[in-house]
């Protein structure tokens, strides 16, 4: 494809060509097995072929992205023959969206691959001694399990290629249609899939985004442009519960106060369930709300959620798991890792609000969570205060900087140690420091078994992995939540 470059010398322009490579396709392939993050494989010509949009047993025509010496990756573009173990996908936007990968594949199935992945990643990255793994805790709502969902307003409509094509043909603009309500595509920052139904969370999620969308269209308010950083509409958050309750926080890119009362309004007399109306006003350049603060318009400007019995407030920016129903048994799993019986302290790494602190509180002498998010630890104290919990203690800061002889001097040394890190894992200094701490019993909570692996294998030094426990807490995605207890070594107790 031509392009132009300036001349160093700045006198002139020069016209290069750069040679376009011949994509390279491979025809009537067997998808053998399946690979880790939601990839399948096989092997061609004695070459290990990782493939996007395929599972095991499907016959595939697949195009290289990446071709190494002994190993490439691509995308299935054309399936000859379907595996038997294929099932109708339930959503419209499966295969475009991006949200869901495996609706293709029965959720048994689903659950066989993510037992594997976690075994998978524990046995060649960690090649540590490890326990037999425990059989994974499946979901027994695959759908609607979602109580937060983040809706995307774009001026740029994502158009599949066949779509695109045939408008061409028959002299429609695909830059020129109505911007659409829904979610980013993978690989495209600035598309958004126009969506119909998503079935990850209850009703009344869709028929809300469609009234926001239709109330833009409607009055000519624009949808927002993520490159040229214009636009109204910009992103809308729903969050729901099990008590019932529902929290919307719509997100404008500049204020129009009779616009934006005129919207409002409407929403609350279409949705009389909504229980907290907030909106945002975000004129910068990115969709972190971090340093914003949404505005209440009806309600408390929070809502409650509930696990077993603990009562657990959520504001706007707050986090908290996603799956409800499934982070009571999470969160169940990992107290009973802790084995409590009233008399250790427990720490809470990364304790975010202080939900698995609160929620194991009971067992425990006393609970001290550690978090570097400050909005977090406020609402860790005010969940404790609601559940009238008066042992736990909750600290904002680096736990490498916090946890020093002063503060066990104060608050006692752990004997039970609780880390749920990002996907990321842990930082190879707190790995350390706990290694330094050397508290008796440590829970691992991971939502990346891979670092979970690279962060057992350093702990390895003093610690044995006991259990391991699996744990789906989004079906139909790629994504495994896993639980590791470790027991300090004989030697160093």
């Amino acid at each position: 494809m031509p392009f132009i470059a300036l001349n160093p010398d700045n006198r002139g322009y020069i016209c290069r060509v750069r040679k376009q490579k011949k994509p390279i396709i491979l025809e009537q392939v067997l998808v053998e097995d399946y690979a880790a993050e939601g990839k399948s494989l096989a092997r061609v010509d004695g070459k290990v072929v990782f493939i996007e949009g395929a599972v095991p047993g499907d016959v595939v025509d697949i195009r290289l992205g990446k071709n190494k010496q002994d190993w490439a990756e691509g995308q299935a573009i054309q399936i000859r023959e379907y595996s038997k173990d294929r099932v109708q996908p339930f959503c419209d936007h499966f295969g475009i969206c991006g949200g869901c990968q495996w609706q293709m594949l029965p959720y048994e199935k689903q659950l066989a691959y993510k037992q594997r992945q976690v075994s998978d990643n524990l046995t060649r990255i960690g090649r540590i001694s490890l326990p037999a793994i425990a059989p994974i805790v499946g979901a027994e709502q695959t759908r609607h399990y979602r109580n937060k969902m983040e809706y995307t307003f774009a001026t740029r409509k994502f158009i599949p290629s066949d779509q695109f094509r045939k408008m061409k043909e028959e002299g429609i603009d695909p830059d020129a249609q109505p911007g659409a309500a829904g979610f980013h595509v993978r690989g495209f920052f600035d598309k958004v899939v126009e969506i119909d139904t998503c079935h990850l969370q209850d009703e009344p999620t869709n028929l809300i985004r469609k009234a926001v969308a239709a109330f833009g269209l409607e009055h000519c308010m624009p949808f927002y442009d993520i490159k040229r950083h214009t636009g109204w509409l910009r992103n809308m958050f729903v969050r729901n519960t099990t008590t019932g309750e529902l929290m919307i926080n719509l997100v404008l890119g500049y204020e129009d106060k009779v616009r934006r009362i005129q919207l409002l309004d409407q929403l609350l007399q279409q949705f009389p369930q909504i229980t907290t109306l907030l909106y945002t006003i975000n004129g910068k350049r990115n969709d972190s709300l971090y340093d914003l603060d949404p505005q209440v318009y009806q309600g408390k400007g929070y809502i409650y959620e509930q696990l077993e019995d603990f009562r657990f407030k959520i504001s706007p920016k707050s986090f908290f798991q996603t799956n409800t129903r499934q982070a009571e048994k999470l969160y169940s799993i990992t107290r009973e890792y802790a084995e409590l019986d009233g008399s250790q302290v427990v720490y809470d790494l990364y304790c975010g609000t202080g939900s698995i602190g609160i929620f194991l509180s009971r067992g425990a002498k006393k609970v001290v969570g550690v978090e570097v998010v400050e909005d977090a630890i406020a609402d860790a104290k005010e969940n404790a205060a609601l559940n009238g919990l008066d042992h736990t203690a909750f600290f904002a800061g680096d736990v490498i900087d916090i946890c020093d002889d002063a503060f066990f001097e104060q608050h006692g040394k752990p004997d039970v140690v609780i880390t749920d890190p990002p996907r990321a894992g842990m930082h190879e200094k707190l790995v350390k420091k706990l290694l330094d701490i050397a508290a008796p019993t440590v829970v691992y909570v991971s939502c990346n078994p891979a670092t979970q692996a690279r962060d057992l294998a350093l702990l390895n030094e003093k610690y044995n992995v006991e259990k391991i426990q699996p744990v789906d807490m989004f079906p139909h995605t790629l994504h495994i939540e896993n639980i590791a207890q470790l027991k300090l070594k004989e030697e160093y107790r």
